[in-house]
């Protein structure tokens, strides 16, 4: 009995330091991120994430070529140009639609409607795929619409250009999360090999349009501002820490179950705007508040729900069943994995 307390114990403990740690690279890279283009005046959101990308691909080769952490799993040659860029391209545009996102709009804003993503999922499954949802998935989805609608109507640092780049980076992202459910089937991608293959791609497309659209800019600014070395030194240590978060992401989804993840989620939107607001100071109303704790109970509601519905037997509707090949479109999409639509 007392061995099996220990154990119990060790595994509370376990789930609760990969929370942390997640948290902590999470709501760092964001506040990190917001830091640069704010306080760095270095306002170019494709070469940032340009950084990222390249950082995250020399990660992943060290944690799985040298250090060997993680197996490779092998993709054929013509998988990875067939199934892997496309899903690529979409990764890379949902990254710098973040950032984008970060250079015009508060992190509490940004993160709220980063929130909508899963309602943006259901949509775009329903117009596009027909697939069909149960009436307790479009419910839990009245919420978050609302929350996001109120926090939108009372922003007080409201920008149309950083609003749209967040609101276009959800569809990004469930996009994202649908083809992954078709273009990956047969791979059971974890988090470092996704990045593994994932990020040359992306670093290959973005290379060109940064150095073009922002390459004098960065040149300009490398000329100008009074401390480059350090402030070089943060962006890539943040592209560093933009790896490392998709470590923890790998760690927390082994420790915790898919309720804890997702209330974990939530809870960790509340200390990423929290920390942020007492960094930037950016003004926050009342109502705009109360919009996001509505936004961020719409979400636990959601997941709760998608996890109850995921309970049932095998023939009941939204059921995750056992991976196959798909005979047609609509048997391609299950419900969006929850545990791996949150990397940087």
């Amino acid at each position: 009995m007392e061995e099996g307390g220990v154990l119990c114990q060790w595994s509370v403990m376990r789930s609760v330091l990969a929370i942390v740690q997640w948290w902590g690279f999470n709501v760092t890279v964001i506040i990190m991120n917001k830091w640069i283009f704010q306080k760095l005046d270095f306002k170019f959101p494709l070469s940032v994430s340009c950084v990222h990308f390249i950082c995250s691909a020399i990660g992943a080769y060290f944690v799985i070529k040298v250090l060997k952490m993680k197996p490779l799993i092998t993709v054929d040659p013509e998988d990875r140009w067939r199934r892997i860029f496309p899903m690529s391209f979409v990764f890379c545009i949902n990254i710098v639609l973040g950032n984008v996102s970060l250079r015009y709009i508060p992190v509490s804003f940004m993160q709220t409607i980063k929130s909508f993503t899963p309602a943006t999922t259901v949509i775009l499954q329903w117009l596009i795929w027909r697939k069909y949802f149960d009436w307790r998935i479009w419910a839990a989805l009245v919420p978050i619409v609302g929350g996001i609608l109120l926090t939108s109507m009372t922003e007080l640092s409201f920008n149309t250009f950083g609003f749209f780049a967040a609101l276009f980076g959800c569809l990004a992202t469930s996009t994202k999360t649908i083809l992954a459910e078709s273009l990956l089937h047969g791979y059971k991608f974890d988090s470092i090999n996704t990045v593994y293959y994932m990020a040359p791609f992306a670093t290959m497309i973005l290379a060109v349009p940064a150095l073009l659209l922002e390459g004098p800019g960065v040149k300009d600014w490398l000329y100008t501002h009074q401390s480059v070395s350090s402030a070089l030194f943060i962006i890539f240590f943040s592209g560093i820490l933009a790896f490392c978060l998709n470590f923890s992401i790998f760690y927390v989804i082994h420790s915790t179950t898919a309720v804890t993840f997702n209330v974990a989620g939530n809870l960790k939107v509340a200390v990423a705007v929290l920390i942020s607001w007492l960094i930037f100071h950016n003004p926050i109303s009342a109502m705009n508040a109360v919009g996001c704790a509505v936004t961020l109970i719409g979400c636990t509601f959601y997941g709760y729900i998608r996890h109850m519905l995921s309970q049932q037997s095998p023939g009941a509707p939204c059921t995750p069943r056992t991976p196959r090949t798909p005979r047609n479109r609509m048997e391609l999409l299950p419900l969006v994995n929850d545990k791996l639509d949150d990397k940087v």
